[in-house]
């Protein structure tokens, strides 16, 4: 096998004249979106996924939702867009003067022939994305009046029914539900489960806010979730929860976490709980004060009246001890027995009285129903048709009696009928003109024409031959 050491070396040889000439070089034209084209494939292949921080200006977003604003620096500027796809996975909403750190990869927009930071993520530079949402979320519900403590409401005394949304597995649930078996053992609960924890929790808070809100009978509500770090309490940080807790027709309270957490449901709630189990506690201790005034009221007025009773008794027995008033109960006792007496003849002829006009009422009534038009007319119908019906029962004996004597009279006829003669093969002749009946054939002459009835129809014939009777016949 050959190798690159076995080929010939091939000899030098001297620089022609034409070798020496100078060459014509071969220029290459470029349309705009070709340079543009190669830019963009040289800045995206060499860069990359970048970071880039600085200070944001001429923040605008767009009605499609993308985010178009200028990254700089002391010293220099590069433009950016955030598409909708990532901004909706910020916590935060992008302001002009925020310091953040974005990451994303350059671009180049060609109708314009400009560079771009694409960001697909974005932190902001020293305090947390969490911390500036919350801080940008109750800067915004402060200055709608959100926080404002004329705008809460007041615990019910004594609510009929109380709503909880919460979790079914957490330990919030729990402590409420053991602190009011404690105090209030028969509660009346209503329980909205919902997630706390997660992407789809805040709307599920939410919905269970409204709805429960909703159920006839509820009078205050507890949003309630056990402690966490501020991820995992997030979903009470959401505008759209601090929207429904305010928009709720009854009072809520908020039991998010521990004492030392706070979320925005906190300061938008009526009534903030430092725990689901305080919670529970605040919600009865209206009804445990209310019961404990009613209590103190009801001493209050028996006292009272005791301390009454026993001042008139002492009275009273000031005055009998008097020359004057000696003897009183027994006038007051005859009196009394005389009223009684008199009480009793009052109700005697009272009653008495009462009675002689019911009976005076029963005879007018029954007078009254006596010539009552109604009765009079049921009674004349009633006879009415009783005398139709005796009428038409005559009527239809009449008419049997009739149908009887006319089918004698029928048969009489028919049997008399010359038709029925006639039924039976015989047949009548008349003369031409059919005004006399041949009886005998001597009346007449061959060539005369005659008609002969018969039972059905009638002939005309003309007399061939006439022949006499026998004498025998």
């Amino acid at each position: 096998m050959s190798d690159l050491f076995s080929e010939p070396f091939e000899e030098e040889r001297e620089p022609q004249k034409e070798d020496l000439a100078p060459r014509k070089a071969v220029r290459r034209v470029l349309s705009v979106s070709e340079l543009t084209a190669a830019i963009r494939g040289v800045l995206e292949s060499s860069l990359g996924d970048i970071w880039v921080e600085g200070e944001i200006s001429n923040c605008r977003i767009w009605n499609t939702g993308h985010v178009y604003f200028t990254l700089k620096d002391d010293t220099a500027q590069i433009r950016a867009v955030m598409f909708r796809s990532a901004v909706r996975y910020l916590k935060f909403k992008i302001e002009d003067g925020q310091h953040v750190i974005a990451r994303g990869r350059l671009g180049v927009y060609e109708p314009k022939g400009e560079y771009q930071l694409m960001c697909e993520h974005m932190q902001p530079q020293g305090l947390g994305a969490l911390q500036l949402a919350f801080e940008q979320l109750k800067k915004k519900l402060k200055a709608e009046g959100l926080f404002d403590p004329a705008r809460k409401r007041a615990l019910p005394a004594l609510p009929r029914k109380i709503g909880v949304v919460t979790s079914l597995d957490g330990a919030a649930l729990r402590d409420i539900i053991k602190v009011l078996r404690r105090r209030h053992p028969n509660a009346h609960l209503v329980i909205r489960p919902a997630r706390v924890q997660g992407e789809t929790a805040s709307q599920e808070i939410a919905q269970g806010i409204r709805a429960i809100g909703k159920i006839p009978g509820v009078d205050v509500v507890i949003a309630a979730r056990g402690g966490g770090s501020a991820e995992d309490l997030w979903a009470f940080n959401e505008e759209s929860v601090a929207r429904a807790i305010v928009s709720s027709p009854v009072p809520v309270i908020s039991a998010v976490g521990h004492e030392v957490d706070f979320t925005i449901a906190d300061f938008v709630a009526d009534v903030r709980a430092p725990t689901p189990s305080a919670a529970a506690e605040l919600v009865v201790a209206a009804k445990d004060d209310f019961c404990g005034r009613i209590d103190g009221l009801t001493q209050r007025l028996q006292s009272a009246m005791i301390a009454n009773v026993q001042q008139r008794k002492t009275r009273v027995h000031a005055l009998t001890s008097r020359r004057g008033l000696a003897g009183w109960p027994g006038r007051v006792a005859l009196r009394g027995r005389h009223v009684a007496e008199l009480t009793f003849r009052f109700r005697r002829a009272a009653a008495a009285q009462v009675h002689r006009h019911e009976r005076v009422y029963r005879a007018l009534r029954l007078r009254l129903e006596a010539r009552d038009l109604r009765r009079r007319l049921a009674a004349i119908h009633g006879r009415l048709d009783t005398v139709d019906g005796r009428m038409q029962a005559a009527i239809r004996r009449q008419q049997d009696r009739a149908q009887s004597a006319l089918g004698v009279l029928a048969s009489r006829l028919e049997t008399l009928s010359p038709l029925a003669v006639l039924s039976r093969g015989y047949a009548v002749c008349w003369n031409a003109d059919r005004t006399a009946i041949v009886r005998e054939a001597a009346s007449l002459a061959a060539g005369d024409h005659v008609r002969v009835t018969l039972h059905q129809g009638e002939v005309a014939c003309e007399v061939l031959t006439v022949e006499a009777p026998s004498r025998e016949s």
